[in-house]
């Protein structure tokens, strides 16, 4: 034998459930609940993304290069020049002769320690900024129907073929 109050109690439990379900007493707070809606049309919305990436540009310089020690070369060739020219000249010529010979040494040294000059290369490098831009989908402007009424919304996610909406309903005064 069934006792009628646990019949009762049983089906008052499953109603509020199936209500449950239905979303239609979800949130009754807000006077909200929730449905479903078919997707009419999707549109992926693109955007342009900038991105700025600092990079190193090197290139290869022409420059000069001189061997040597110009410096010294001449000081040694003028000393040696002073030197020769000394023993060369007597009396009063000598002092002429000091001179004339160190200031041939020193020119003479001076030609002979530059060593030459060549051209070689040298790398030089530089930052630099590159601009990419990239296309990419940003969202997605969504068309559905609901109720019989067409909506557009712009969503961040492709909803594909149905979509779950909250419907709220409030006084319009």
């Amino acid at each position: 034998m069934t006792k009628p109050w646990l019949c009762a109690l049983v089906l008052a439990v499953m109603a509020t459930g199936a209500y449950a379900q239905d979303g239609r007493y979800a949130n009754a707070d807000d006077n909200a609940h929730y449905g479903w809606a078919d997707v009419l049309r999707v549109d992926p919305v693109q955007g342009v993304t900038r991105t700025e990436v600092p990079r190193q540009e090197c290139y290869e310089q022409p420059v000069v290069r001189r061997e040597g020690n110009s410096t010294a070369g001449t000081v040694l060739g003028a000393v040696i020049g002073g030197v020769l020219g000394n023993t060369v000249g007597k009396g009063d010529g000598r002092k002429a002769a000091t001179v004339a010979g160190a200031v041939a040494g020193g020119a003479i040294g001076n030609r002979a320690s530059r060593g030459g000059e060549y051209e070689s290369t040298q790398t030089e490098c530089r930052q630099v900024s590159s601009v990419s831009e990239q296309r990419r989908i940003i969202g997605y402007d969504v068309e559905y129907r609901y109720r019989g009424e067409v909506y557009t919304s712009r969503l961040s996610y492709d909803p594909g073929e149905r979509l779950r909406v909250r419907v709220r309903v409030e006084p319009a005064d």
